[in-house]
C-alpha cells in the first residue's frame, strides 16, 4: 500500500521535473539593483527579475524607473543618479 501523502509517481500526471531538488529555483541567489529617489533621495533594493518585467517595452537605452515607497517620487538605478 502507497503512503497517501506521497503522490504515485507511476501515475502519468506526476511530471518529472517534480523530482528535482529545487524545481521552482527556491534556492537561488536573486541578483539584486539598487534603486536611489530623485527627489528624497531614499534608497531601495529591487532584484532584477521585477526590473526585467518592466523593462519588455523599453528601447536598451530607456532606464526602468519606478515609484519610491518612501515618497512615491521617481527612483532611478543607483548609478545613473545625478550627483548634486
Amino acid at each position: 500500500m502507497t503512503n497517501p501523502k506521497e503522490p504515485d509517481k507511476s501515475d502519468e500526471f506526476f511530471p518529472d521535473w517534480l523530482d528535482e531538488e529545487d524545481p521552482f529555483g527556491l534556492k537561488e541567489e536573486m541578483e539584486i539593483i539598487l534603486f536611489q529617489c530623485l527627489d528624497c533621495h531614499g534608497t531601495d533594493e529591487v532584484p532584477e527579475y521585477i526590473i526585467g518585467e518592466f523593462s519588455v517595452d523599453k528601447n536598451n537605452r530607456d532606464e526602468v524607473e519606478l515609484h519610491c515607497p518612501h515618497c512615491n517620487g521617481t527612483m532611478i538605478e543607483a548609478k545613473n543618479v545625478p550627483s548634486d
